[in-house]
């Protein structure tokens, strides 16, 4: 009971503060909420950031490989010079990989180059165009809101059909329905057979809503695959780690291409855990930003709040010497002052995230940027704001329990 009085006690002698002493008060508060907002915010603006990366990233799919010339790099040497000797990944290694690895579940083969595409007097520049084999759409699954995929035979005898993004059909066909309807791509005529779903742009500026699909059988007669990067993605079986199907497609490719014990190997097998562990050091670095740019606010605030506290131990002298003349304890005295500062620490803590919050419902509502101020954001805040206070205060508190009942009330009469 005694040490909830004390709280409610604290707690409106710090509100007092704020009322009686507004303009006081006030500005000694603004470093903290300041500080608050700064730290806050930075962690707000990138933890909705990371959450869109990583859904770009997860959207890979975290059980693929993905066979490359060229190994994906996050920071660090990268050696460009070696890589570009490499071989392109064939077709014919797609075949010997589906035939021999126990590992993996599918397997299929893509390349993607930018072609114009034609329909009656409409026309679009720099399409990206995916040429893949049957598999594809078990590798790397994306849905569509009209048609169908490939069947075997269409990619296997390399049909003229394509598949398209929903943009591409409302730029081309506008109300009319594409099924059915004749494409030019590549200088041919192509039937189209399905409508990818609408998705949007993901983090790094990419969408399938802008793209079309082929049979990479029918690219093969348009194409020089020798001169176009290319891929083999690779889908582990259910219960295969990612490190074991790396173990055996690297077996397999040193096998395939005839490479010596003592040889490098001259292909990359990549996977989307390289691209996050990257992220994972930029986010670092970027929330060490953040601390470093709002605690110097922070520390102004500490200070503020330490002068509010002086002003109120002296204010307060006659009321400390009465209490101790009563019984009071130090330690009474000094937790008065201490939750005091703590309380008011918190005031403008709180107002700092009610101000990030407030930022983040305009951003969301007037961007395409999806803010949210997380629970753990706000308890970081609450939890900064309330170590700001302890640590601002404890001088101040000490100073009020070790008066003298006596000299106390007589500084104060």
């Amino acid at each position: 009971m005694i040490f909830l009085k004390l709280l409610k006690e604290s707690f409106i002698f710090a509100l007092q503060a704020i009322i009686v002493n507004k303009t006081r008060t006030s500005l000694s508060l603004l470093g903290i909420t300041i500080g608050i907002f700064s730290v806050i915010s930075v962690f707000t603006i990138f933890d909705s950031m990371e959450t869109s990366i990583r859904t770009s990233i997860n959207s890979l799919g975290n059980n693929v490989l993905f066979i490359q010339k060229w190994p994906w790099s996050m920071g660090g040497e990268y050696p460009w010079w070696k890589y570009l000797q490499r071989p392109q990944p064939k077709i014919s290694e797609l075949n010997e990989i589906s035939r021999r690895s126990i590992t993996s579940e599918k397997s299929a083969f893509m390349i993607d180059v930018q072609r114009t595409i034609k329909f009656e007097n409409n026309s679009i520049n720099d399409v990206v165009v995916l040429a893949v084999s049957q598999d594809y759409n078990e590798v790397m699954p994306f849905n569509l809101s009209t048609g169908r995929y490939f069947t075997p035979i269409e990619s296997k005898s390399g049909r003229n059909v394509i598949i398209i993004g929903s943009e591409i059909a409302e730029n081309l066909f506008g109300n009319i329905d594409p099924i059915g309807k004749k494409l030019t791509v590549f200088g041919r005529k192509l039937v189209v057979i399905g409508i990818m779903t609408k998705e949007g742009d993901d983090m790094f500026g990419n969408s399938s809503d802008n793209q079309v699909i082929v049979p990479i059988n029918f690219a093969r007669n348009v194409v020089d695959l020798r001169n176009i990067n290319s891929t083999i993605i690779v889908k582990a079986k259910p219960y295969i780690s990612n490190e074991e199907m790396l173990d055996e497609l690297t077996g397999i490719l040193r096998s395939m291409r005839k490479l010596k014990p003592s040889a490098e190997d001259n292909f990359a097998i990549n996977e989307t855990d390289i691209i996050s562990k990257g992220f994972d050091s930029l986010f670092g670095v970027i929330a060490s930003v953040g601390w470093i740019i709002g605690g110097f606010s922070l520390l102004v605030g500490g200070f503020g709040i330490a002068n509010i506290m002086f002003v109120s131990v002296k204010e307060r002298t006659n009321i400390i010497g009465i209490q101790k003349s009563l019984g009071a304890k130090r330690y009474f005295i000094l937790l008065q002052f201490l939750f005091e500062s703590i309380f008011l620490s918190l005031f403008g803590g709180v107002i700092g995230l009610l101000i990030v919050f407030l930022l983040s419902l305009i951003i969301s509502a007037s961007t395409e940027m999806l803010l949210n101020l997380t629970s753990e954001n706000i308890i970081i805040g609450l939890l900064v704001s309330g170590f700001i206070g302890l640590f601002s205060g404890i001088i101040p508190a000490y100073s009020a329990a070790k008066l003298d009942p006596v000299e106390a009330m007589r500084s104060g009469s």
